[in-house]
């Protein structure tokens, strides 16, 4: 590693001083891009060596580079984020070299233009290809980067612990069409429960499935289902292009992996509208919050219009969290909505504030707060009272579950 990093430095030593910024970052991306094929092996070698050390850990994510992490090798574990000591330190510039090193001329400017850049990448390790979803960034003139693992399998679809209802509706068998929307924050397991649901109908019916995502994560093997995969950036434009295009491809099931602003969101009522079933997520933390968040992202003069629709497509949310387990792994904790003919009439009516009442007495149906799940978690010894209380949306309404539990519980 030591004769790398000197070739990394004369490599740096050749960019006058008086460069900075964005020039400088360019300047680098060009240099890097100039050095011969054995030398850029070389420096991936030493990226590849952090995340060999990362899937050793079992890390979920690694974050290195931008004045941030002071020159460390960060590792995420089990939801605890610390730097790691036996990589040493390395200078800002050293790590915008390793950064620029992965990425191709096109992703580069993109980089340079968006100031941030998202892609995948895959590191051969015993026989296995390790795929990562990757975001290259600035911070204080310096590129940083995270990298976070993606499971080589699926999760079993019985770990998801869905209400049979609630299968019905994920399922291509019993529902051919609708929006499903499975919200939380960075980091809550939205992608691996996706993929636990298109994995499950992969196996179960013969269909055609389009993932549109940026960037794609776990790669599907066709099985009974045509498994397309098209990354944003690489095989498609944009999301909203992507949406559109699959309509002359026959699909019928649509993976949009984030409706991320209102030109997806519109796109993606109307390929739901026209009777194709569709998978998205949002960085949402509860059911209502998605439903408002939706029609928030519309002007107000279509928010009328796309209230309606959306009450007339959406089937199922399901908003989830990763809690820190008493194992001292983590546990997955969600609420789920399904669309009923009352909730339904709220959502037109724009009285999503009934809907969370709703949810929590309905749970034969299979709907459940996420308050009521965490209950179950602590009450089942899963989870501490504080990560319960520290994860619920509406501690006070967890505080009087708690409190109302029958002697015996």
């Amino acid at each position: 590693m030591n004769e790398i990093r000197q070739m990394i430095g004369v490599l740096l030593d050749q960019i006058p001083d008086t460069v900075f910024g964005l020039e400088r970052q360019i300047t680098i991306g060009d240099l890097v891009s100039q050095l011969e094929s054995r030398e850029r092996a070389n420096l991936r070698k030493i990226l590849d060596t952090f995340l060999s050390k990362m899937f050793l850990l079992e890390a979920s994510d690694i974050e290195l580079g931008g004045y941030g992490c002071q020159g460390q090798v960060w590792y995420r574990i089990f939801g605890t984020k610390k730097p790691e000591p036996i990589w040493g330190t390395f200078t800002p510039e050293e790590m915008s070299a390793l950064i620029q090193n992965v990425l191709t001329d096109g992703q580069r400017k993109i980089l340079y233009e968006n100031r941030n850049m998202d892609f995948s990448y895959a590191v051969p390790e015993n026989g296995v290809s390790h795929r990562l979803r990757a975001d290259a960034y600035f911070d204080l003139d310096h590129l940083a980067l995270n990298m976070r693992s993606i499971n080589a399998y699926v999760r079993p679809y019985k770990d998801l612990e869905i209400h049979p209802n609630v299968g019905r509706v994920l399922n291509l068998t019993h529902t051919k069409e609708g929006l499903t929307l499975v919200t939380g924050i960075t980091g809550s397991g939205k992608s691996s429960t996706l993929d636990t649901v298109i994995d499950a109908n992969n196996h179960a019916i013969d269909a055609h499935v389009v993932i549109i995502a940026s960037p794609v994560e776990y790669v599907h093997k066709s099985d009974r289902c045509i498994i397309r995969h098209r990354e944003v950036g690489k095989d498609v434009t944009s999301f909203r292009d992507g949406v559109i295009q699959c309509l002359r491809q026959d699909p019928d099931i649509v993976v949009i992996g984030e409706m991320r602003d209102p030109e997806t969101i519109m796109t993606a009522l109307e390929i739901t509208d026209s009777g194709h079933k569709v998978f998205s997520t949002l960085h949402t933390s509860s059911a209502v919050e998605s439903i408002d968040r939706i029609i928030g992202e519309i002007t107000p003069m279509e928010q009328e219009r796309v209230r309606n629709r959306l009450a007339d497509v959406l089937k199922c949310v399901i908003s989830q969290k990763l809690i820190p387990s008493l194992d001292g792994q983590r546990i997955l904790a969600k609420e789920v909505l399904l669309v009923t003919p009352s909730v339904r009439v709220a959502i037109k009516n724009g009285n999503t504030q009934e809907i969370y009442q709703m949810i929590a007495e309905s749970g034969k149906l299979g709907m459940i707060t996420m308050e009521q799940d965490l209950r179950r978690l602590y009450m089942e010894r899963k989870i501490s009272l504080e990560n319960a209380l520290d994860y619920a949306n509406n501690k006070r309404r967890l505080e009087q579950l708690l409190s109302a539990r029958p002697a015996g519980d």
